[in-house]
């Protein structure tokens, strides 16, 4: 597994690292039993404080999803994977044609993440807003 920080994102770096794992047990590219890289190969990866990515690790251990074993490592104790996010699910060719689309339309990454961060919302929030109107235009 190889982490990215953003810096510019505004989310905390360890935050970043613990949903770039979840993200890969969700997708099955972490599965139980896997070593997560040591904080001295993060570190040499991303220049972060070593500290941040023990708060990280830290963090997925309290959730249950890792487990440090002293002298081998940080390892993977569950999955979060589901068969629609497998890496051969039916809907990720799918996905690949929308995001097609939506670069041919000129949307860049923060404009696609925002997009599917409010249709995400509304699928999960029926009876929220709809689009292009505030909590306080429906209330």
């Amino acid at each position: 597994m190889e982490f990215r920080v953003d810096r510019r994102s505004g989310v905390a770096t360890y935050l970043q690292l613990v949903t770039q794992v979840k993200q890969a047990l969700r997708l099955g590219v972490l599965e139980p039993g896997d070593r997560l890289p040591t904080a001295r190969e993060v570190v040499a990866a991303t220049a972060i404080n070593p500290n941040t990515v023990l708060k990280a690790y830290r963090e997925l251990e309290r959730e249950g999803l890792v487990e440090p074993r002293p002298g081998a490592g940080t390892f993977v104790r569950r999955s979060l994977s589901h068969p629609g996010t497998a890496a051969d699910s039916p809907l990720r060719p799918a996905l690949a044609a929308w995001m097609a689309q939506a670069r041919e339309a000129g949307l860049d990454r923060e404009d696609i993440t925002a997009l599917i961060a409010a249709a995400v919302d509304e699928s999960f929030n029926p009876s929220g807003p709809g689009p292009g109107q505030s909590r306080e235009e429906t209330a």
